[in-house]
């Protein structure tokens, strides 16, 4: 076999051998992108069991809303640059000294943006989520909403220049600093601004680990000018996916926003920790759509169309298989870390299990629907299923609580998924039209 250089990584690509190789490779990608994800939660499930000893469900309410709405809005303002970038840097069509530039300066723009639109809409924030923490943490909460998008950008460079194994690093990374920072600042400050401080400084040192990481792979070597016009291109191509993205961010945490505005902060506490345990099942599927999305943008679309119909059942099973063990422990962990004021989350966390089976054939089917170039169709299933979270939360929420959260939220997984699987074989069975 030969080998090719990729350019700004420095780092060689050697060609697939086979259907063998190819499924090593699959399998030992999808590993490691599930080990990252797994140190990430296991460092969030430290950190929320800190939050919730400090100060009980309230103090967790306020831990899950400065890490949640500045990510939403993060989302916004960089016009779809975590899922844009791997696409134009695996892309063989666009010069790669102008695509590198042109993302970093995206990056700083979306960032400004963030935190701008944040301190403009601080006053709307604080009447609707922060009134029993006061006004100054809805207006310091702008800072993650600034630094926020370093970190999510900063991932998708990494993934887009081959450097799974790091981006995989980086999700481990991106929760891990937090712990100690906090430890740190625990010594002598305690409540709400103690943890969007802690939340702040610990985006910088994981973006600063990630700029570590591209500076050693040659990424900023080789520069040439900005490209407008590549901006535009990298932002319609991020704003038909950023709907999508948004409104998946909404199905998996608008029940939150709910919870904190209708319920109060202790019965969203509760229902954090049920959200946190059950989406331990959507691992293999956000590692099967992190690997294969860039795998999925270098092949030809037949290829792609092949690779996902095959992945379908398997991707199911492996979702499903991963609920049971969850739901046999649950009872016996949640009462046991986080203390007897959570024995409530038992009932949301086995309904949330029941609705996330299938997420492992919505991440295979994004991720094919974002290789071929196609995201904005990821953007209408994930819609259909914000309709039905939007709707069901409204009508459960003030009669059940955090159950009826976890209800409208398992429906809207399912919606989800069966409109993806729609929309795959119609693009399929017009390749196979095309091919006949």
């Amino acid at each position: 076999m030969t080998e090719t250089q990729r350019p700004g990584t420095g780092d060689p690509v050697v060609p697939n051998d086979g259907g063998r190789g190819l499924r090593g490779r699959l399998i030992a990608l999808v590993a490691g992108n599930m080990a990252g994800r797994i140190g990430a939660l296991a460092s969030l499930g430290v950190a929320t069991v800190m939050v919730a000893r400090i100060g009980g469900p309230a103090l967790v309410g306020a831990f899950t809303l400065v890490r949640i709405l500045p990510g939403l809005l993060c989302h916004l303002s960089n016009a779809g640059l975590p899922s844009a970038a791997p696409f134009f840097l695996a892309s063989k069509e666009h010069d790669q000294a102008r695509v590198r530039p042109t993302l970093i300066w995206m990056t700083l723009g979306g960032a400004a943006v963030g935190g701008l639109a944040w301190l403009a809409l601080s006053p709307l924030i604080y009447l609707l989520f922060f009134k029993s923490f006061g006004v100054w943490v809805a207006v310091a909460a702008a800072a993650p909403a600034f630094t926020q998008g370093f970190v999510s950008v900063g991932k998708g460079l990494l993934q887009g220049t081959d450097d799974l194994r790091g981006a995989s690093l980086a999700i481990t990374v991106e929760e891990l600093v937090f712990l100690p920072i906090y430890l740190v600042i625990l010594i002598g400050w305690y409540g709400p601004g103690a943890l969007i401080t802690g939340l702040v400084f610990a985006d910088l040192a994981a973006a600063a680990w990630i700029a570590a990481r591209l500076k050693k792979r040659g990424f900023f070597h080789g520069w040439g000018r900005p490209d407008r016009k590549l901006a535009r291109a990298v932002a319609s191509y991020g704003m038909r996916g950023q709907l999508g993205q948004l409104v998946d961010l909404l199905n998996l945490r608008l029940d939150v926003a709910f919870l904190g505005a209708i319920a109060g902060p202790s019965v969203l506490g509760v229902y954090t920790v049920a959200s946190k345990f059950a989406e331990l099942v959507q691992l293999p599927g956000l590692a099967v759509n992190y690997v294969l999305y860039p795998d999925f943008a270098k092949e030809d679309k037949a290829t792609a169309t092949a690779r996902t119909a095959k992945l379908i059942l398997p991707a199911l099973a492996v979702s499903a298989l991963s609920a049971l063990p969850l739901a046999l422990i649950a009872g016996s962990v949640l009462p046991v870390v986080f203390g007897d004021a959570f024995d409530g989350a038992l009932t949301p966390t086995y309904i949330l299990l029941g609705g996330l089976v299938t997420f492992g054939v919505s991440g295979l089917v994004m991720a094919y629907l974002y290789g071929v170039g196609r995201p904005g169709l990821t953007s209408l299933a994930q819609t259909a299923g914000l309709i039905v979270t939007v709707g069901l939360d409204l009508a459960l929420i003030p009669h059940f609580g955090a159950v009826g959260a976890a209800v409208a939220s398992a429906l809207s997984y399912y919606t989800t998924t069966l409109v993806l699987l729609f929309w795959f074989a119609r693009l399929k069975g017009r390749s196979h039209d095309r091919q006949a």
